[in-house]
């Protein structure tokens, strides 16, 4: 069985989609960059790290899948906002403005371990104060990276994606169909 190393309900959605059966479970470690640490080097260490944790606690028949994805905008890691404030900060400063959404996926197991960074241009377009409010207010950016959920409300605000959606949303299926495939926890299809 394949365990999915992450309490995001909407990568859960992302391997139900795909036909990929699992069990989830989310392991804590500590996401603090550390200084100088580039975007992708980071993200890469988060997924890595909580794949790490996952293969601690399971046994050497055991396939984990861990993900992470942040927000870069203006080269700055753009985390979950930690108040309305901050939230108003973040979504201000990505109106009408590119950003980066960078998710990487790691699949292990005790003899291997795989994993890819998957980077998406999002635009934004223009963003009033008062749509800001309105959106802090539906509850959605609460626990986002970036401050947004381009699945949910704050697909609206998105004038177009150079990359992959599903990474956007938090797990890149097609590199992530392919690691399972490499570690054979996937069957082709």
């Amino acid at each position: 069985m394949l365990i999915l190393a992450s309490q995001s309900p909407r990568r859960a959605e992302l391997l139900t989609q795909i036909g990929v059966k699992f069990i989830q479970e989310s392991f804590d470690i500590d996401e603090t960059p550390r200084p100088k640490e580039q975007p992708v080097a980071y993200v890469s260490r988060m997924a890595l790290e909580k794949s790490n944790a996952a293969l601690g606690k399971y046994n050497s028949g055991q396939t984990v899948l861990s993900a992470d994805t942040i927000v870069v905008s203006r080269g700055q890691i753009l985390g979950k906002p930690r108040d309305q404030q901050h939230a108003f900060a973040m979504l201000k400063g990505m109106s009408n403005c590119t950003h980066k959404v960078i998710t990487a996926v790691c699949v292990a197991n005790h003899e291997q371990q795989e994993l890819r960074a998957v980077e998406t241009e999002v635009t934004f377009g223009s963003l009033t104060d008062k749509q800001i409010d309105w959106y802090w207010h539906t509850q959605e950016p609460q626990d986002k990276a970036g401050g947004y959920g381009i699945q949910g409300l704050g697909g609206q605000f998105v004038e177009k994606i150079n990359g992959s959606y599903s990474a956007v949303v938090g797990l890149p299926l097609y590199e992530t169909r392919l690691l399972l495939q490499k570690l054979g926890a996937l069957h082709e299809c």
